[in-house]
C-alpha cells in the first residue's frame, strides 16, 4: 500500500468515474484501474463495484476512501511543517471567499498582502460557505475567510472585523430622502434576498426577524448585482453589506444607501483554518495583516451621499426688505 494508490482511490470517491479521476490524477485510466485492482488484492477486499455506466464505492470503499482522506491530508500537512519551518512566508495559501465578501474585500487587502509576504503566493477559491468548510476538512483549501459562527470544532476561528449592512432603496423610494435610518424603519419593509445556501441569506433573514421585515416573495437572487440591479430598476429593497457599496464598486444614482443610526444590523467576518494545520503561526500573522483595513472603510457613514435637500423656501418682498433694514441698521 502507497500514497499514490490511496490518491487514486480518493480520487474515484470523489469523480465515481475512472476517466475522470484518471485525468484528476494525471495518469491513465488503465493505470489507474489497474492500481486500485492491486489495492483490493492487498487488502482482501472489493473496495468498488464495477458497471459500464457508472462508478460505486463498497462499503468497505467508502471507509478506506475516508481514511485514506485523513492520512493524505495529514502527509501534506507534514510536508507543509518541514517546508514552513525553512520559510514561514513562503510557498502558496489556498484560501476561500465567500461571494458576497470576496469581490469587496480583495481589493482592500491583496496590496497589503502582497507587501507584508512578497513570496507568498495566494490561490483563491470562491465557494458559498458549506462548500468552503467541506474543501477545509479535506485539506484542499489552507485557510477560508468566512462569516461567524462556524459550528465545527476541527476549526480554528480568528476575528478580523465586524461589517454592518446598509439598506439599499430606490432614489424614488419614500425612505430616500432620509439621512439614515433606526432598524425600526424597515420593519413594514418586503426586502430582496439571496437564493438559499448563501450566508448572507441567513443573516439577511435574521434581521427580517429581529425587525418585523420581511422577504419578497417570487424573488431569489444568485448574487450581490443582481439584488443591486433589482434595487436600481425599482424592483424593491434589500440590505448590503458596506464593502459592497465602497470603491472600486460604482455608485449608482438609481440607488440610495442608507447606513443605520444604531444598532445596525452586522455581519462578524473571521479567518477560519484546521487546528491540525501545520500553517497555525503563519495563519495567524496572515489574519493580522487581513485586519489592517483602512480605518473608515467599514464605515458606513463616511462617503455615503446625503438626501437631496429640499428647495428653498422664497421669501418674501417684505422679509427681504425687513432682513435688508436690519443689515443697515447693524
Amino acid at each position: 500500500m502507497n500514497l499514490r494508490d490511496l490518491g487514486y482511490l480518493v480520487a474515484l470517491a470523489d469523480h465515481r468515474h475512472f476517466s475522470r479521476a484518471a485525468a484528476a490524477s494525471f495518469v491513465s485510466q488503465p493505470t489507474l484501474s489497474m492500481q486500485i485492482r492491486k489495492l483490493e488484492e492487498e487488502l482482501g477486499v472489493a473496495l468498488v463495484e464495477r458497471s459500464p455506466r457508472r462508478v460505486l464505492l463498497t462499503d468497505a470503499g467508502r471507509t478506506v476512501a475516508e481514511r485514506a482522506r485523513t492520512i493524505l491530508r495529514e502527509v501534506g500537512e507534514i510536508r507543509e511543517l518541514a517546508r514552513r519551518t525553512l520559510d514561514p512566508e513562503a510557498g502558496s495559501v489556498r484560501l476561500g471567499l465567500f461571494p458576497t465578501l470576496g469581490p469587496y474585500l480583495l481589493p482592500h487587502v491583496v496590496p497589503t498582502l502582497r507587501a507584508r509576504f512578497p513570496q507568498l503566493e495566494l490561490l483563491l477559491v470562491e465557494e458559498k460557505t458549506e462548500v468552503i468548510l467541506d474543501l477545509l476538512r479535506a485539506g484542499r483549501l489552507d485557510a477560508g475567510v468566512l462569516a461567524l459562527p462556524i459550528a465545527d470544532a476541527q476549526m480554528r476561528t480568528e476575528f478580523l472585523f465586524e461589517e454592518p449592512f446598509v439598506l439599499a432603496v430606490p432614489s424614488d423610494h419614500p425612505l430616500a430622502r432620509q439621512s439614515s435610518l433606526c432598524v425600526e424603519d424597515i420593519a413594514q419593509l418586503d426586502l430582496l434576498l439571496l437564493e438559499d445556501g448563501h450566508c448572507m441569506r441567513d443573516q439577511a433573514l435574521a434581521v427580517c426577524h429581529r425587525t418585523g421585515a420581511t422577504e419578497r416573495d417570487g424573488f431569489r437572487a444568485t448574487s450581490l448585482e443582481t439584488l443591486r440591479q433589482m434595487v436600481a430598476a425599482h424592483v424593491g429593497v434589500t440590505l448590503l453589506p458596506t464593502l459592497a457599496t465602497r470603491p472600486p464598486v460604482p455608485c449608482s444614482d438609481s440607488i440610495r444607501l442608507l447606513p443605520f443610526r444604531e444598532h445596525a444590523p452586522t455581519r462578524k467576518i473571521a479567518l477560519v483554518w484546521r487546528k491540525s494545520s501545520a500553517m497555525d503561526g503563519f495563519l495567524r500573522k496572515f489574519a493580522a495583516t487581513l485586519r489592517e483595513l483602512p480605518a473608515d472603510l467599514l464605515d458606513p457613514m463616511p462617503g455615503t451621499p446625503q438626501a437631496p435637500k429640499p428647495p428653498p423656501r422664497r421669501r418674501s418682498a417684505k422679509a427681504t426688505r425687513g432682513h435688508g433694514k436690519g443689515a443697515r441698521n447693524h
